[in-house]
């Protein structure tokens, strides 16, 4: 794969991207990394073309290596429901950018053709289609799919690699334990046809995204609820 990475060794430049703005139910994730130009990452691709299993080897070896620095941030469902999915995701990579200890890079480089209104316009760069681009992005996108999530402790920020981290398809399948009427485990929270049969014959969960379609059609929120999550 034809992907840049960074010549100068002198210049620190970070990926960020995000995962999980498609699905109804479950939070959006980003993640930041910096993967100095002398360090290689056997399998580093474009995460939507690697298997899970590739994905995860790729996240460890990216987690373990002691050059690679990286954060990740996770958006819950009633911050995406308050300010919108969009927000949520610059939200999620602001978070992400800031979690890193090294401060802001001299270059970052954001997946997509939009860039958080908070990131300095001059040190940063919107790429479409990044992920099959950019070194660090593609590494960031795979971080931002293979994820730390905190269970119980409100954080939305992890930058160490504990034994609570799990895939956010490993986060649909704990979720498909707690309510297993609506398959999770299989279409990890997206609207196929199941999903869909299954959210009308049962109602939403809290898992569920209240200002997706169908459920914001079927199951309105009162305005007044609505700007009280805002």
């Amino acid at each position: 794969m034809g992907m840049n990475r960074n010549p100068d060794p002198n210049t620190i430049i970070e990926g960020v991207d995000e995962a999980g703005r498609g699905p109804l139910a479950g939070p959006v994730v980003a993640a930041a990394c910096i993967i100095p130009p002398d360090v290689t990452i056997p399998g580093l691709d474009d995460s939507k073309v690697m298997s899970e299993e590739g994905r995860e080897t790729a996240y460890d070896l990216l987690t373990q290596h002691p050059a690679v620095e990286w954060a990740v941030a996770v958006v819950p469902v009633e911050v995406i429901d308050g300010i919108n999915i969009l927000q949520a995701a610059l939200k999620a990579m602001v978070e992400a950018v800031d979690a890193l200890p090294t401060g802001y890079p001299d270059y970052v480089l954001v997946d997509g053709n939009r860039l958080p209104k908070d990131m300095d316009r001059e040190r940063s760069a919107a790429i479409i289609k990044g992920d099959s681009k950019s070194i660090p992005i593609a590494a960031a996108s795979i971080l931002a799919k293979v994820f730390c999530w905190l269970w119980g402790h409100g954080s939305t920020n992890c930058d160490t690699p504990e034994s609570l981290m799990v895939t956010r398809d490993r986060l649909m399948v704990s979720l498909h334990q707690q309510h297993p009427e609506y398959g999770f485990d299989q279409h990890k929270g997206y609207g196929v046809p199941a999903h869909i049969a299954a959210i009308r014959q049962h109602g939403p969960c809290p898992a569920h995204r209240r200002t997706f379609a169908p459920v914001k059609t079927w199951w309105p929120v009162a305005k007044g609820a609505e700007a009280s999550k805002a």
